[in-house]
């Protein structure tokens, strides 16, 4: 089942987020975390898709500050200049209020999973905030930010064949945090998403596989 519901974040910014609600009582809470192209048709297949695993899982709109209801193409790259518009402090309330929304709704361990963009604010999610284990696909921002301290468990994921975030990105990720699983793989930038050219279900599926037993070991199900 899935909803839209309307969160409210510390500095009372109003955002809209997609829910998705497993056909059973939800082992956990996932805070799904969109790329630049808003939370459309993919991010909200991604969500419902953490339904079917077992989590309450939940997209907030994080270009609401700028432009509600966006949902662009992928070949369309005006999302760079919508996130642009936003202080990434800003950008972080707005995933703190995701995540109190599943305390809220009695949700005791909560997960963050992001892509691209959300990838990166997923490892801010881990460093600023209060979560129990974030899941990272091709962050661009999080090896210029390395050096944060994680508060719970990360894992990330890069394609070996992105031309944006090369082996330094990943090297220096790896030199400041060797404890924590990263993965690279024969594949692009956005290999996870089945609705652009740079899916690669091979590497998605491997990726998917472990990054569900990782959160199952840190979240529990």
């Amino acid at each position: 089942m899935s909803q839209h519901v309307q969160l409210t974040a510390s500095d009372q910014f109003k955002l809209d987020a997609y829910v998705a609600e497993p056909s059973a009582p939800p082992t956990a809470g996932m805070v799904v975390l969109q790329e630049i192209f808003g939370v459309n048709h993919h991010i909200r297949n991604v969500t419902d898709r953490y339904a079917g695993f077992g989590y309450m899982a939940i997209a907030p709109a994080l270009f609401d500050r700028v432009m509600r209801n966006v949902e662009l193409a992928y070949d369309d790259m005006s999302g760079k200049e919508i996130r642009a518009e936003i202080a990434l402090d800003k950008t972080i309330l707005d995933v703190k209020a995701a995540v109190d929304w599943l305390r809220a709704q009695g949700i005791a361990r909560v997960g963050v999973v992001g892509y691209c963009w959300g990838g990166s604010l997923a490892w801010f999610a881990n460093t600023r905030l209060d979560v129990d284990a974030t899941v990272s696909y091709y962050g661009g921002m999080i090896a210029a930010a390395a050096d944060e301290k994680n508060q719970a468990p990360a894992m990330f994921h890069f394609g070996q064949l992105d031309k944006h975030i090369g082996p330094d990105h990943w090297e220096k990720i790896q030199a400041a945090h060797p404890e924590l699983p990263l993965f690279t793989y024969d594949a692009d930038h956005g290999f996870n998403c089945d609705e652009r050219e740079a899916y690669n279900a091979e590497a998605a599926h491997l990726a998917q596989e472990r990054t569900l037993a990782f959160f199952r070991a840190n979240l529990g199900g």
